[in-house]
Order: structure tokens, then sequence, then C-alpha cells
């Protein structure tokens, strides 16, 4: 499967919807994400089962803020909508398959489990002075 482009119109979409999701944030002018795409675009033709989003920087500044992104390529892995790793930087393919293998090994029950639990502390936390 090839890249998907993704827009502020179908990200959450593309997020939430699809099991796992490997977001590349790049622009045009940025010469380490022209050296990453190719990996990228590799990648997505191993991995059918995993939505490979793209998204523009330039196009979607809109969403590049809200997202955070600093520097740029920068890699976001979701599952199950929740997001799992975002590191900045063109990563050699062996990095990216990695992240992918181990994207793909989480048993997400515990991820979710451990963010309940997470949640839970910050409201037993709220209100108290330190």
């Amino acid at each position: 499967m090839a890249t998907v482009e993704l827009t502020k119109d179908n990200f959450e979409e593309t997020v939430t919807g699809n099991g796992i999701v490997l977001v590349d944030w790049w622009a045009d002018w940025c010469g380490p994400c022209k050296m990453f795409a190719p990996t990228f675009e590799a990648s997505s033709e191993k991995h059918p089962d995993v939505v490979f989003g793209k998204i523009d920087t330039e196009d979607q500044p809109e969403l590049s803020g809200e997202a955070g992104i600093q520097s740029i390529p920068t890699l976001m892995a979701f599952r199950d909508g929740i997001l799992l790793y975002s590191q900045p930087g063109a990563l050699p393919p062996a990095a990216l398959e990695e992240i992918i293998g181990k994207v793909k090994e989480l048993d997400m029950d515990a991820v979710r489990a451990e963010i309940e639990k997470e949640e839970a502390e910050d409201h037993d936390h709220e209100g108290h002075a330190h």
C-alpha cells in the first residue's frame, strides 16, 4: 500500500479508524525529509496492514501546530488512536522496521490500562496543595 496524504480533514479519522498508523511530517524544502521519503515509501509496501500517512507541514500549518511539530521530519506511530511514538529525525530503514515491529507487538490492553491508571492518578492529584 502506498502512502496516504493526511490533512486536518482526514487526520483524526485516519488515526482513530485504523489499527496502526505511521505519520511522516515533512516539507518540500527539508533535505532530510526527502532522504527519508523513499524509506517510508518502501516500508509502506512491506506492511500492507499499516497505514502510512504523510503530512506536508507547509500545507497543514494548523495540524502541525496542534501536534507540536518542532522539527522535521518527525515520525509518529499510532495504534488504535493512541500515540505511541513521536521522534524527529530521518530514520534508517532498519530503525523504522524496528519501530513498526514494536508497535505491532504491543499489548494494547496493557497500554490502555496504563493510560487509564495515569488518568486516574492525575485525577486523584487535582486540587491538592503539594
